[in-house]
């Protein structure tokens, strides 16, 4: 028996994302075509069109699929730190862990990004979807620094913006200068004077 339409709009909407993203990590956001997307996936335009509006909201669908899974990556990995380590030092080796994936990811979205900046329409989107990566990444953070005795000197969110946007800056860094540059060393430094011991619990008051 075929499949309804219903329980085929989730196969579909895997075929495109996932054509998309090797397209994407291929050619380019800007040089992938819808008509690519759909050759490549096997379907056809009107597949693409009634599960996507355009080419911009399937990246925006990706975006989230890379953060459900990077932040499901940091939240088990924060509820099991290591001893001996910075908690978040040890977050950001853990992304370390993953450098192919996200430098790839890196260079997509950052291709986007840009494209977002000349389309205020675009930018507006992306901000939501940033903001709900900075605002799960502020939970893990909490959460890290929760299970270890530590505490942020600045607001969790602040601290979560200031990661990303250090890892992305890095991971430019590293683009040009080639991975063996050596700035591995300024993200404990940052870490270390953003984040302190947590403070002992205040004695009561005698009357």
């Amino acid at each position: 028996m075929p499949k309804s339409p219903t329980k085929r709009r989730p196969l579909t909407r895997a075929a495109l994302t996932e054509s998309a993203w090797a397209l994407f990590t291929e050619k380019g956001f800007h040089a992938t075509s819808i008509s690519d997307i759909v050759e490549r996936a096997g379907l056809t335009r009107g597949a693409f069109y009634s599960n996507y509006r355009d080419k911009e909201e399937l990246f925006l669908a990706l975006y989230d699929v890379h953060t459900d899974r990077l932040l499901a990556d940091l939240q088990a990995a924060a509820v099991q730190p290591e001893p001996g380590t910075h908690p978040i030092v040890q977050l950001c080796e853990h992304i370390a862990g993953r450098t192919p994936v996200e430098r790839q990811w890196f260079l997509v979205s950052m291709e986007f990004t840009l494209h977002a900046a000349r389309n205020p329409a675009i930018a507006e989107q992306l901000a939501v979807h940033e903001d709900r990566l900075a605002h799960g990444l502020s939970e893990v953070l909490t959460t890290a620094l929760g299970r270890s005795g530590a505490r942020s000197l600045v607001p969790a969110g602040d601290l979560a913006r200031l990661l990303i946007a250090l890892f992305e800056g890095l991971t430019a860094q590293q683009l040009i200068h080639g991975p063996d540059h050596g700035f591995e060393h300024l993200t404990p430094r940052l870490i270390h004077a953003l984040t302190a011991p947590a403070e002992p619990d205040t004695p009561p008051t005698r009357a």
